[in-house]
């Protein structure tokens, strides 16, 4: 009788599993739809907003890179 209940534990532990599964895919397609503006650090941003936050990271990026270059191109000359 022991090992009847015992089964009968494990395919509810499985059907609430699946379920779980089944509820994750449901939020991720639902997480899809969403637009941009309602996603992790946009929320709140209007499409302007993102695009000059967009832009001044990009020239950050490539201030630092322009950095490192001129760095680089110093420290061979002087060797």
């Amino acid at each position: 009788m022991t090992n009847f209940c015992h089964d009968v534990a494990d395919a509810g532990g499985n059907q609430r599993e699946k379920a779980r599964e089944k509820a994750q895919k449901k939020q991720k397609e639902a997480d899809k739809k969403k637009d941009s503006g309602a996603k992790g650090a946009n929320k709140g941003m209007t499409l302007e907003e993102r695009r000059e936050r967009d832009a001044q990271i990009m020239r950050q990026k490539q201030e630092k890179k322009k950095s490192g270059a001129e760095e680089g191109a110093v420290g061979g000359a002087a060797k």
